[in-house]
């Protein structure tokens, strides 16, 4: 079959993000020998045109669109995404009879909101490398889909229940290096060794992503990918793992092995501040971290304890130390405003903040509210959102109390500090 993979996200914040999902479905597809096309919206400022044409040349059977963003997550001026999402849908339509798939990190989140509201034909929630090409399979000899796992149809009830991986063995190499032939080799290259995350902070939407388990890769085969990447021309890397320090003992290994590679690249991720192991931290320095994003959220031990955050201020003191003293840049990142923030509990997060080696530092104000997450809960327990609420629309806590000073506060500070942004 003919299968074109739409990137539909054009959203940027921190890097440029490339769909390093949506390639794994695409090696997945090719290797059960059918036709991919990738096309990513991110690089084409016509849409209508580059999506038209594309149709036109490569007469897809099926096309998949892979949504990364819902909204932009910030609450004043809130951007709703899925608009652009639904102008893409309309223009495969009225180019194609193929049937149209969703899937994507945002489609995930809000599998059946999202499905009604861009009006397509089908969504896979989570991890599309299985799935798709068992659909791709039954739409070729026109079969019914309904009750594969994690599929759902528009207007019928979800049959199949939702599936992980289990081990990440199974998963092809990515290929990411040949569908990003686009690309400027300067661009950080997206890199994952895990999915998951067991540390259920209040607002997360990993688990409804990803799960709560961690299922790693095998480190030789992370190895046999990041080689043909480097092969391919790429130096610089972004490991999207949710927390590359957990577990240790596997950061380690990974670093050890880049190291042993005698692979001569940067890369950048996300760290857990509760776990400054200086081995570790070291070995990430040797093998070449040069940035980590450290979410550390607040300053304030009783806000961090309402966010179900397994550290304390001493603990992110402590890691960020480490990472200065080992030469790693840090992007530090506040999340104020939730249950339970006062204006003392504010000021004592941007006292702490500036009080830590941070090379830049990102402040939220209010907290994005998702479905399936305990501060959704206590939103609705709270008389903020309905219980039934799917939150689809950009929805966040914020203690009104202090929403206006909150503002002018944080407005204030950043006109300080020209390393601190909103």
């Amino acid at each position: 079959m003919h299968v074109l993979l739409i990137a539909a996200n054009t959203e940027k914040i921190n890097v440029l993000p490339m769909p390093l999902g949506l390639h794994y479905v695409a090696a997945a597809t090719q290797d059960k020998g059918h036709d991919v096309l990738m096309l990513d919206l991110m690089t084409h400022a016509d849409f209508r045109q580059s999506i038209s044409e594309t149709i036109n040349s490569f007469r897809p059977d099926v096309i998949g669109i892979s949504i990364r963003n819902i909204d932009d997550q910030v609450m004043h001026g809130a951007r709703f995404l899925l608009d652009d999402v639904k102008s893409v849908v309309g223009y495969c339509r009225s180019d194609s009879a193929a049937p149209i798939v969703l899937g994507g990190a945002g489609y995930s989140i809000f599998p059946e909101a999202v499905l009604t509201y861009l009006d397509a034909d089908m969504g896979i929630q989570g991890e599309g490398e299985l799935v798709f090409p068992q659909l791709l399979e039954r739409l070729e000899r026109r079969a019914d889909p309904a009750g594969l796992p994690s599929l759902y149809l528009k207007g019928r009830r979800l049959q199949g229940e939702r599936t992980y991986i289990r081990g990440l063995g199974e998963l092809p190499a990515s290929g990411a290096h040949r569908f990003l032939s686009a690309y400027d080799r300067n661009l950080w290259m997206p890199f994952q060794t895990r999915r998951g995350c067991p540390m259920n902070c209040s607002y997360c939407s990993t688990a409804t992503i990803e799960g709560r388990t961690i299922r790693k890769r095998s480190p030789a085969a992370a190895m046999e990918e990041m080689k043909n990447c480097v092969a391919a021309g790429f130096r610089q890397f972004y490991f999207v793992d949710n927390t590359f320090n957990l577990p240790a003992s596997y950061a380690k290994e990974i670093c050890r092995r880049i190291i042993d590679q005698g692979f001569r690249i940067s890369w950048r991720c996300i760290f857990y501040p509760g776990h400054g192991d200086e081995d570790l931290i070291k070995l990430m320095a040797e093998a070449g971290c040069c940035e980590i994003s450290l979410g550390f959220e607040s300053g304030c031990e009783r806000i961090l304890t309402n966010m179900n955050k397994r550290f304390t201020p001493a603990e992110v003191r402590k890691t960020s130390l480490l990472l200065a003293k080992h030469g790693i840049k840090q992007m530090g990142f506040l999340m104020l405003g939730g249950p339970g923030e006062t204006r003392e509990s504010v000021l004592e997060s941007l006292a702490f903040a500036d009080s830590l080696p941070l090379d830049t530092v990102k402040v939220s104000q209010g907290i994005r509210i998702y479905p399936y997450t305990t501060l959704a809960k206590i939103a609705a327990d709270e008389g903020r959102i309905r219980h039934d609420d799917q939150l689809l629309a950009p929805t966040f806590y914020m203690i009104r109390e202090i929403e206006d000073w909150l503002k002018e506060t944080v407005k204030a500070r950043l006109a300080e500090r020209p390393n601190w942004m909103a």
